[in-house]
């Protein structure tokens, strides 16, 4: 292990992430929100310990190692939520805790959406701001912005990209080389964003609100500078933009770059995942329209329409606004709804979740193993996109998927341990590690009178999730350490 470069790297990251603290400095200091002295002294400190781990090290130039990449990796999420919750805590000291600070920062960067938060809209403008900036920062992850800096400062980056790039697949580029690679990613993001933040503004938004969500939209991260979240506008030009470019954000970003390339747009119906994908979405969405239509849980038959089909895109793509508390939905529709979560959306997205491409090869292997009791001599290969998926890809996905059941049921027991009743265990997990946000029960609102215990488990949940279990859990193996 190369400790010296990962702390070097881990210097620069912060470095950088302290500049991300300069547009709130900037909002308090013209709103006079109160705020101002909590994130000057934030830059402050993030900005020292950056340049305290880079200085001494910056001459050291040695290459990292893929098992280098893991442990920058899993250290800057934790310590980004770290130095994130800084000036949550100097700012509501009297409200909010430690705890409560540092979970509301991971949630943010880890575009899970849960929050402890009361009276958003009473809270300093600037803090508002805030929230929404760290979801926009961790949806395509700060380690793919890094990747396209550090190789100026003679640190390789393709090590980082391939463990932080959300889904089984990671070692397809788009470009012949990484820094190209995380460059025409965040221009994807980048500009979606501002066509959401656009689109916004044109229905109604302020010019504040429709960046704050347009933020938390394409990071598919949930939070909103409102209490009420999206529900607050009332208004189904909102919630229609919010669905489409949810949607949008739900899709691989390679494809989004390969369809932009060439000029193609029917690429996204030729590609398996996509196309299960919006199944998914679709028979839910009927489900739910038709189980609300028929429970008559709105006056309006229109709004049983947009209400239904925004809280199935809102949660199956993880994203978690809602519009309507879908926890109080009659009969079977809450659970089925937080369930679509663990899908999530697709492979190389913003999305959380197992994601569909993993669902999609589980499916056709278990299809596969049917095939086998009739024929067990058959060859009988995995295909998608008409090609054959290697049996390691598929072993992979077997391994994440039980990994995935034995955290849910460990953390779902710790967290019934600490007092939660079964229903809050259950969904708070669900929605922790599927990074999606409200759950049901006492969560169904906000995180806030869960327990502390409760909040630190939930916190390991949204890492976990966000890093895809693998790249956490890489770290407890002696095997790892000693190769």
């Amino acid at each position: 292990m190369r400790f010296k470069t990962v702390l070097k790297v881990l210097g620069v990251l912060l470095v950088i992430f302290s500049s991300t603290l300069i547009p709130p400095v900037l909002i308090s200091l013209f709103a006079r929100d109160g705020a101002l002295d909590a994130f000057v002294y934030a830059f402050i400190v993030t900005l020292g310990a950056g340049l305290a781990l880079w200085l001494p090290l910056r001459g050291v130039n040695r290459e990292l190692r893929f098992r280098d990449g893991f442990l920058i990796v899993v250290l800057l999420w934790s310590v980004l939520a770290v130095f994130g919750a800084i000036p949550l805590f100097l700012v509501s000291s009297e409200h909010i805790s430690i705890t409560d600070a540092f979970f509301e920062s991971m949630s943010g960067l880890t575009t899970t959406g849960a929050t402890i938060m009361l009276g958003i809209d009473e809270l300093p403008v600037s803090i508002r701001y805030y929230r929404q900036q760290l979801q926009w920062l961790g949806g395509m992850g700060i380690i793919v912005l890094a990747v396209a800096v550090l190789p100026m400062l003679g640190v390789g980056g393709m090590q980082l990209f391939r463990a932080e790039t959300p889904g089984p697949i990671k070692d397809a580029k788009l470009t012949p080389r990484i820094t190209e690679t995380a460059k025409a990613l965040w221009y994807i993001y980048l500009g979606l964003t501002v066509i959401c933040a656009l689109a916004y503004w044109a229905v109604g938004m302020s010019v504040f609100d429709a960046i704050g969500h347009s933020f938390s939209t394409v990071a598919i991260g949930g939070f909103s500078t409102h209490d009420l979240s999206l529900g607050f506008f009332d208004s189904h030009a909102v919630n229609t933009i919010a669905m489409i470019f949810m949607l949008i954000s739900g899709i691989n970003f390679a494809l989004h770059f390969v369809a932009l390339r060439s000029r193609k747009p029917g690429i996204y119906l030729k590609d398996n995942e996509v196309s299960v994908y919006l199944i998914i979405l679709g028979v839910a969405a009927m489900l739910t329209i038709a189980t609300l239509l028929l429970n008559a849980s709105f006056v309006s038959k229109w709004d049983s329409v947009m209400h239904g089909l925004f809280q199935v895109i809102s949660v199956a793509t993880t994203t978690g606004f809602t519009t309507s508390g879908f926890a109080g939905w009659p009969v079977h529709l809450p659970i089925m709804i937080i369930l679509l979560s663990a899908v999530g959306g697709c492979a190389g997205s913003t999305a959380g979740g197992m994601k569909v491409i993993r669902a999609v090869l589980l499916f056709k292997q278990g299809k596969r193993e049917i095939s086998r009791l009739v024929h067990p001599s058959a060859l009988i290969p995995i295909k998608l996109n008409g090609k054959p998926v290697p049996d390691s890809v598929v072993d992979a996905v077997w391994g994440f998927f039980a990994l995935y059941v034995l955290c849910y049921l460990f953390f779902s027991l710790l967290l019934m341990a600490t007092g939660a009743d079964p229903v809050t265990a259950f969904s708070a997990v669900t929605a922790c590690l599927n990074n999606l946000g409200p759950g049901l029960g006492e969560v169904a609102e906000n995180y806030a009178s869960i327990s502390t215990a409760a909040k630190w488990i939930l916190s390991l949940c949204m890492l976990l999730g966000r890093l895809e279990l693998f790249t956490l859990l890489v770290l407890l193996s002696p095997a790892f350490w000693r190769s």
